[in-house]
């Protein structure tokens, strides 16, 4: 199995008035092409911080962080830029879908931005998570579960290496969590490398590994089946 993210004693420093945090501490972390991590913890554990370093949404205060084979902390802001763009997708626990636009041109957003338009590329991702036929509906008139499956659209029309999903199934019932998860291992067969930050014990089963967070630090690694220890 390849090697698509490597991160190397990686450290998030910031102040807060006359404190400083250490929102990440010296994590080492090894993500393969195909694999699926989970990341737990309770809020302020450092899991939004770190799906923000491997998204190249920020920048580490010290550390390595390499990604698809190119060190990501030695790029400018315009080449991180463009980097993030063509190599990381992003699901959010809110769906951030346009209200007043349908299904396709939701998922088509990223192309127009990035003028690639590509409407059968498109409509083959609509396929692919299972949406084939509701092209033309609106974003209210679809499920929660739809919608999650409109943002998971949206993120893979890039191709990217690395999907990053905070609280993937956050907003969704219960009966609607179970499919967005099975289609999520789904897509590590075509090769899709997923890190799923949730406090929800039954969705981090779905990782082959499971990491647990503390004050910036991974504190212990768990399997699928020994993750319940962790319920109350």
């Amino acid at each position: 199995m390849s090697v698509i993210l490597q991160a190397e004693k990686l450290c998030r420093y910031y102040r807060r008035g006359s404190e400083t945090v250490k929102a990440l501490q010296e994590l080492d972390l090894t993500l393969h092409k195909g694999q699926i991590i989970s990341i737990v913890g309770r809020s302020g554990s450092g899991k939004t911080t770190l799906l923000n370093q491997v998204g190249c949404l920020d920048t580490p205060t010290s550390g390595r962080l390499i990604i698809a084979g190119t060190d990501v902390t030695a790029l400018k802001e315009k080449e991180l830029e463009h980097f993030r763009r063509n190599h990381i997708g992003f699901i959010f626990q809110l769906f951030y879908l346009i209200p007043t636009i349908n299904v396709l041109e939701n998922v088509e957003l990223p192309l127009v931005f990035a003028r690639r338009h590509n409407r059968q590329k498109v409509l083959e991702v609509l396929e692919l998570v299972g949406l084939a036929g509701k092209e033309k509906l609106l974003p209210k008139q679809l499920s929660g579960g739809d919608m999650q499956r409109v943002a998971i659209a949206r993120a893979l029309i890039n191709n990217p290496k690395i999907l990053l999903a905070d609280e993937p199934t956050g907003r969704l019932e219960k009966e609607e969590k179970a499919p967005i998860m099975d289609l999520f291992q789904q897509l590590t067969k075509e090769g899709l490398a997923i890190i799923i930050a949730t406090h929800d014990l039954a969705q981090a089963r779905y990782g082959e590994r499971i990491l647990e967070l503390k004050d910036g630090r991974i504190i212990a690694e768990h399997s699928p089946e020994t993750i319940v220890r962790l319920r109350g």
